[in-house]
């Protein structure tokens, strides 16, 4: 009975805490905190969210982040899409440059697997890739590996503040 009531408090803070408090307050501000699910498992890959969210791999929006310039970049793809480094260097003038995953925590203020692309610092410039507008709804992880959030397209836009689409990705093609 001792070992019960030794890791069940463990348990309650540890599920408590899955949710992220910053992004949570964030999408209750913009209207969207109804949309904010939290999983009992791992999130943090395509296929890992799609299981868990219970759709397919292309509809998981997935957030990159990449240095152009000295400066951290989101780009937000669907799930099935893969960045094409001659589209990508078109549009940002530099190849791809992911950032080190030991590094995306302290830039975007999200560990791996868990960034979403809003409520990021207002520094860093969020661009949505095309290959997500087919899809009605599309899931990005909503600040850890255990949370995502389900919006349309335009949704994403406007709570992400996204500079704009984009078309660097490939392999998505219809």
């Amino acid at each position: 009975m001792s070992t019960f009531l030794t890791v069940c408090p463990l348990i309650c803070i540890i599920y408590f805490h899955m949710i992220n408090e910053k992004v949570l307050d964030f999408l209750k501000a913009k209207g969207y905190a109804d949309r904010l699910t939290e999983h009992k498992e791992t999130i943090d890959t395509v296929e890992h969210a799609a299981q868990q969210i219970g759709c397919s791999e292309a509809q998981i929006a997935k957030t990159l982040s990449f240095i152009v310039d000295q400066k951290p970049v989101i780009v937000v793809m669907a799930g099935d899409g893969r960045v094409n480094s001659s589209k990508f260097k078109a549009l940002f003038h530099t190849k791809p440059s992911i950032i080190a995953r030991d590094q995306v925590e302290a830039i975007t203020g999200f560990a791996p697997g868990g960034v979403c692309p809003f409520n990021v610092p207002k520094e860093i410039p969020v661009w949505l890739d095309v290959s997500m507008k087919r899809f009605e709804f599309i899931h990005p992880a909503g600040g850890n590996e255990f949370t995502s959030v389900k919006l349309t397209p335009s949704e994403l836009e406007q709570v992400s503040g996204a500079v704009g689409w984009c078309d660097v990705c490939k392999g998505w093609e219809e």
